[in-house]
């Protein structure tokens, strides 16, 4: 009996399914890709957007700290202006943020009322965002960071007992343990 070939292998639905995958793959990625594409560009920082700044807290006393912001400079950099703290620096934190900031402290003889603050992206000459700050009369609380100011005279009273108390608890075991 004559030897027979074997049969040449005919292709398969799986066959086809497999060569079909890496199409589809590639379709589903480009399709990916253009929905995510205008995305992209809505959230990338335009260079003519305005720019918008904030002086925080809003109302200080002399002598007090400010927080200073600006975003959507564009700039590494930015001068900002007062009468009520001079002249102050503003520069980004770290290369992955894209705001600036910084801080001033008030001048101790600032005149109370409301005193301009001018924000320059770049410095001198630069797009120029302007916030009011409010200088209230008085002075800024410091050292005990007012924790002693709203303290009654009862509360005080009872304080001074207690540290007395323990103070005189201290020498009696001091001592018992001496004249043993």
């Amino acid at each position: 009996m004559p030897a027979t070939l074997p049969a040449k292998p005919t292709r398969t639905r799986r066959a086809t399914f497999r060569s079909a995958v890496p199409r589809r793959l590639a379709a589903v990625a480009a399709a990916a890709a253009l929905v995510t594409a205008p995305a992209a560009l809505v959230s990338a920082p335009l260079a003519h957007a305005a720019s918008s700044a904030t002086a925080s807290p809003s109302s200080v006393a002399p002598a007090g700290r400010v927080t200073l912001a600006m975003q959507g400079c564009g700039a590494r950099t930015a001068r900002v202006t007062s009468t009520a703290f001079g002249e102050v620096r503003l520069e980004t934190a770290s290369a992955q943020t894209t705001g600036l900031s910084g801080s001033a402290t008030v001048y101790n003889d600032a005149n109370p009322g409301t005193h301009r603050v001018v924000f320059e992206c770049g410095g001198p000459g630069g797009e120029r965002v302007t916030v009011s700050l409010q200088v209230t009369p008085g002075a800024a609380r410091g050292g005990t960071g007012g924790s002693i100011g709203s303290m009654s005279t009862v509360q005080t009273a009872v304080g001074g007992a207690l540290a007395v108390c323990a103070l005189a608890g201290g020498v009696w075991v001091l001592r018992r343990r001496a004249s043993a």
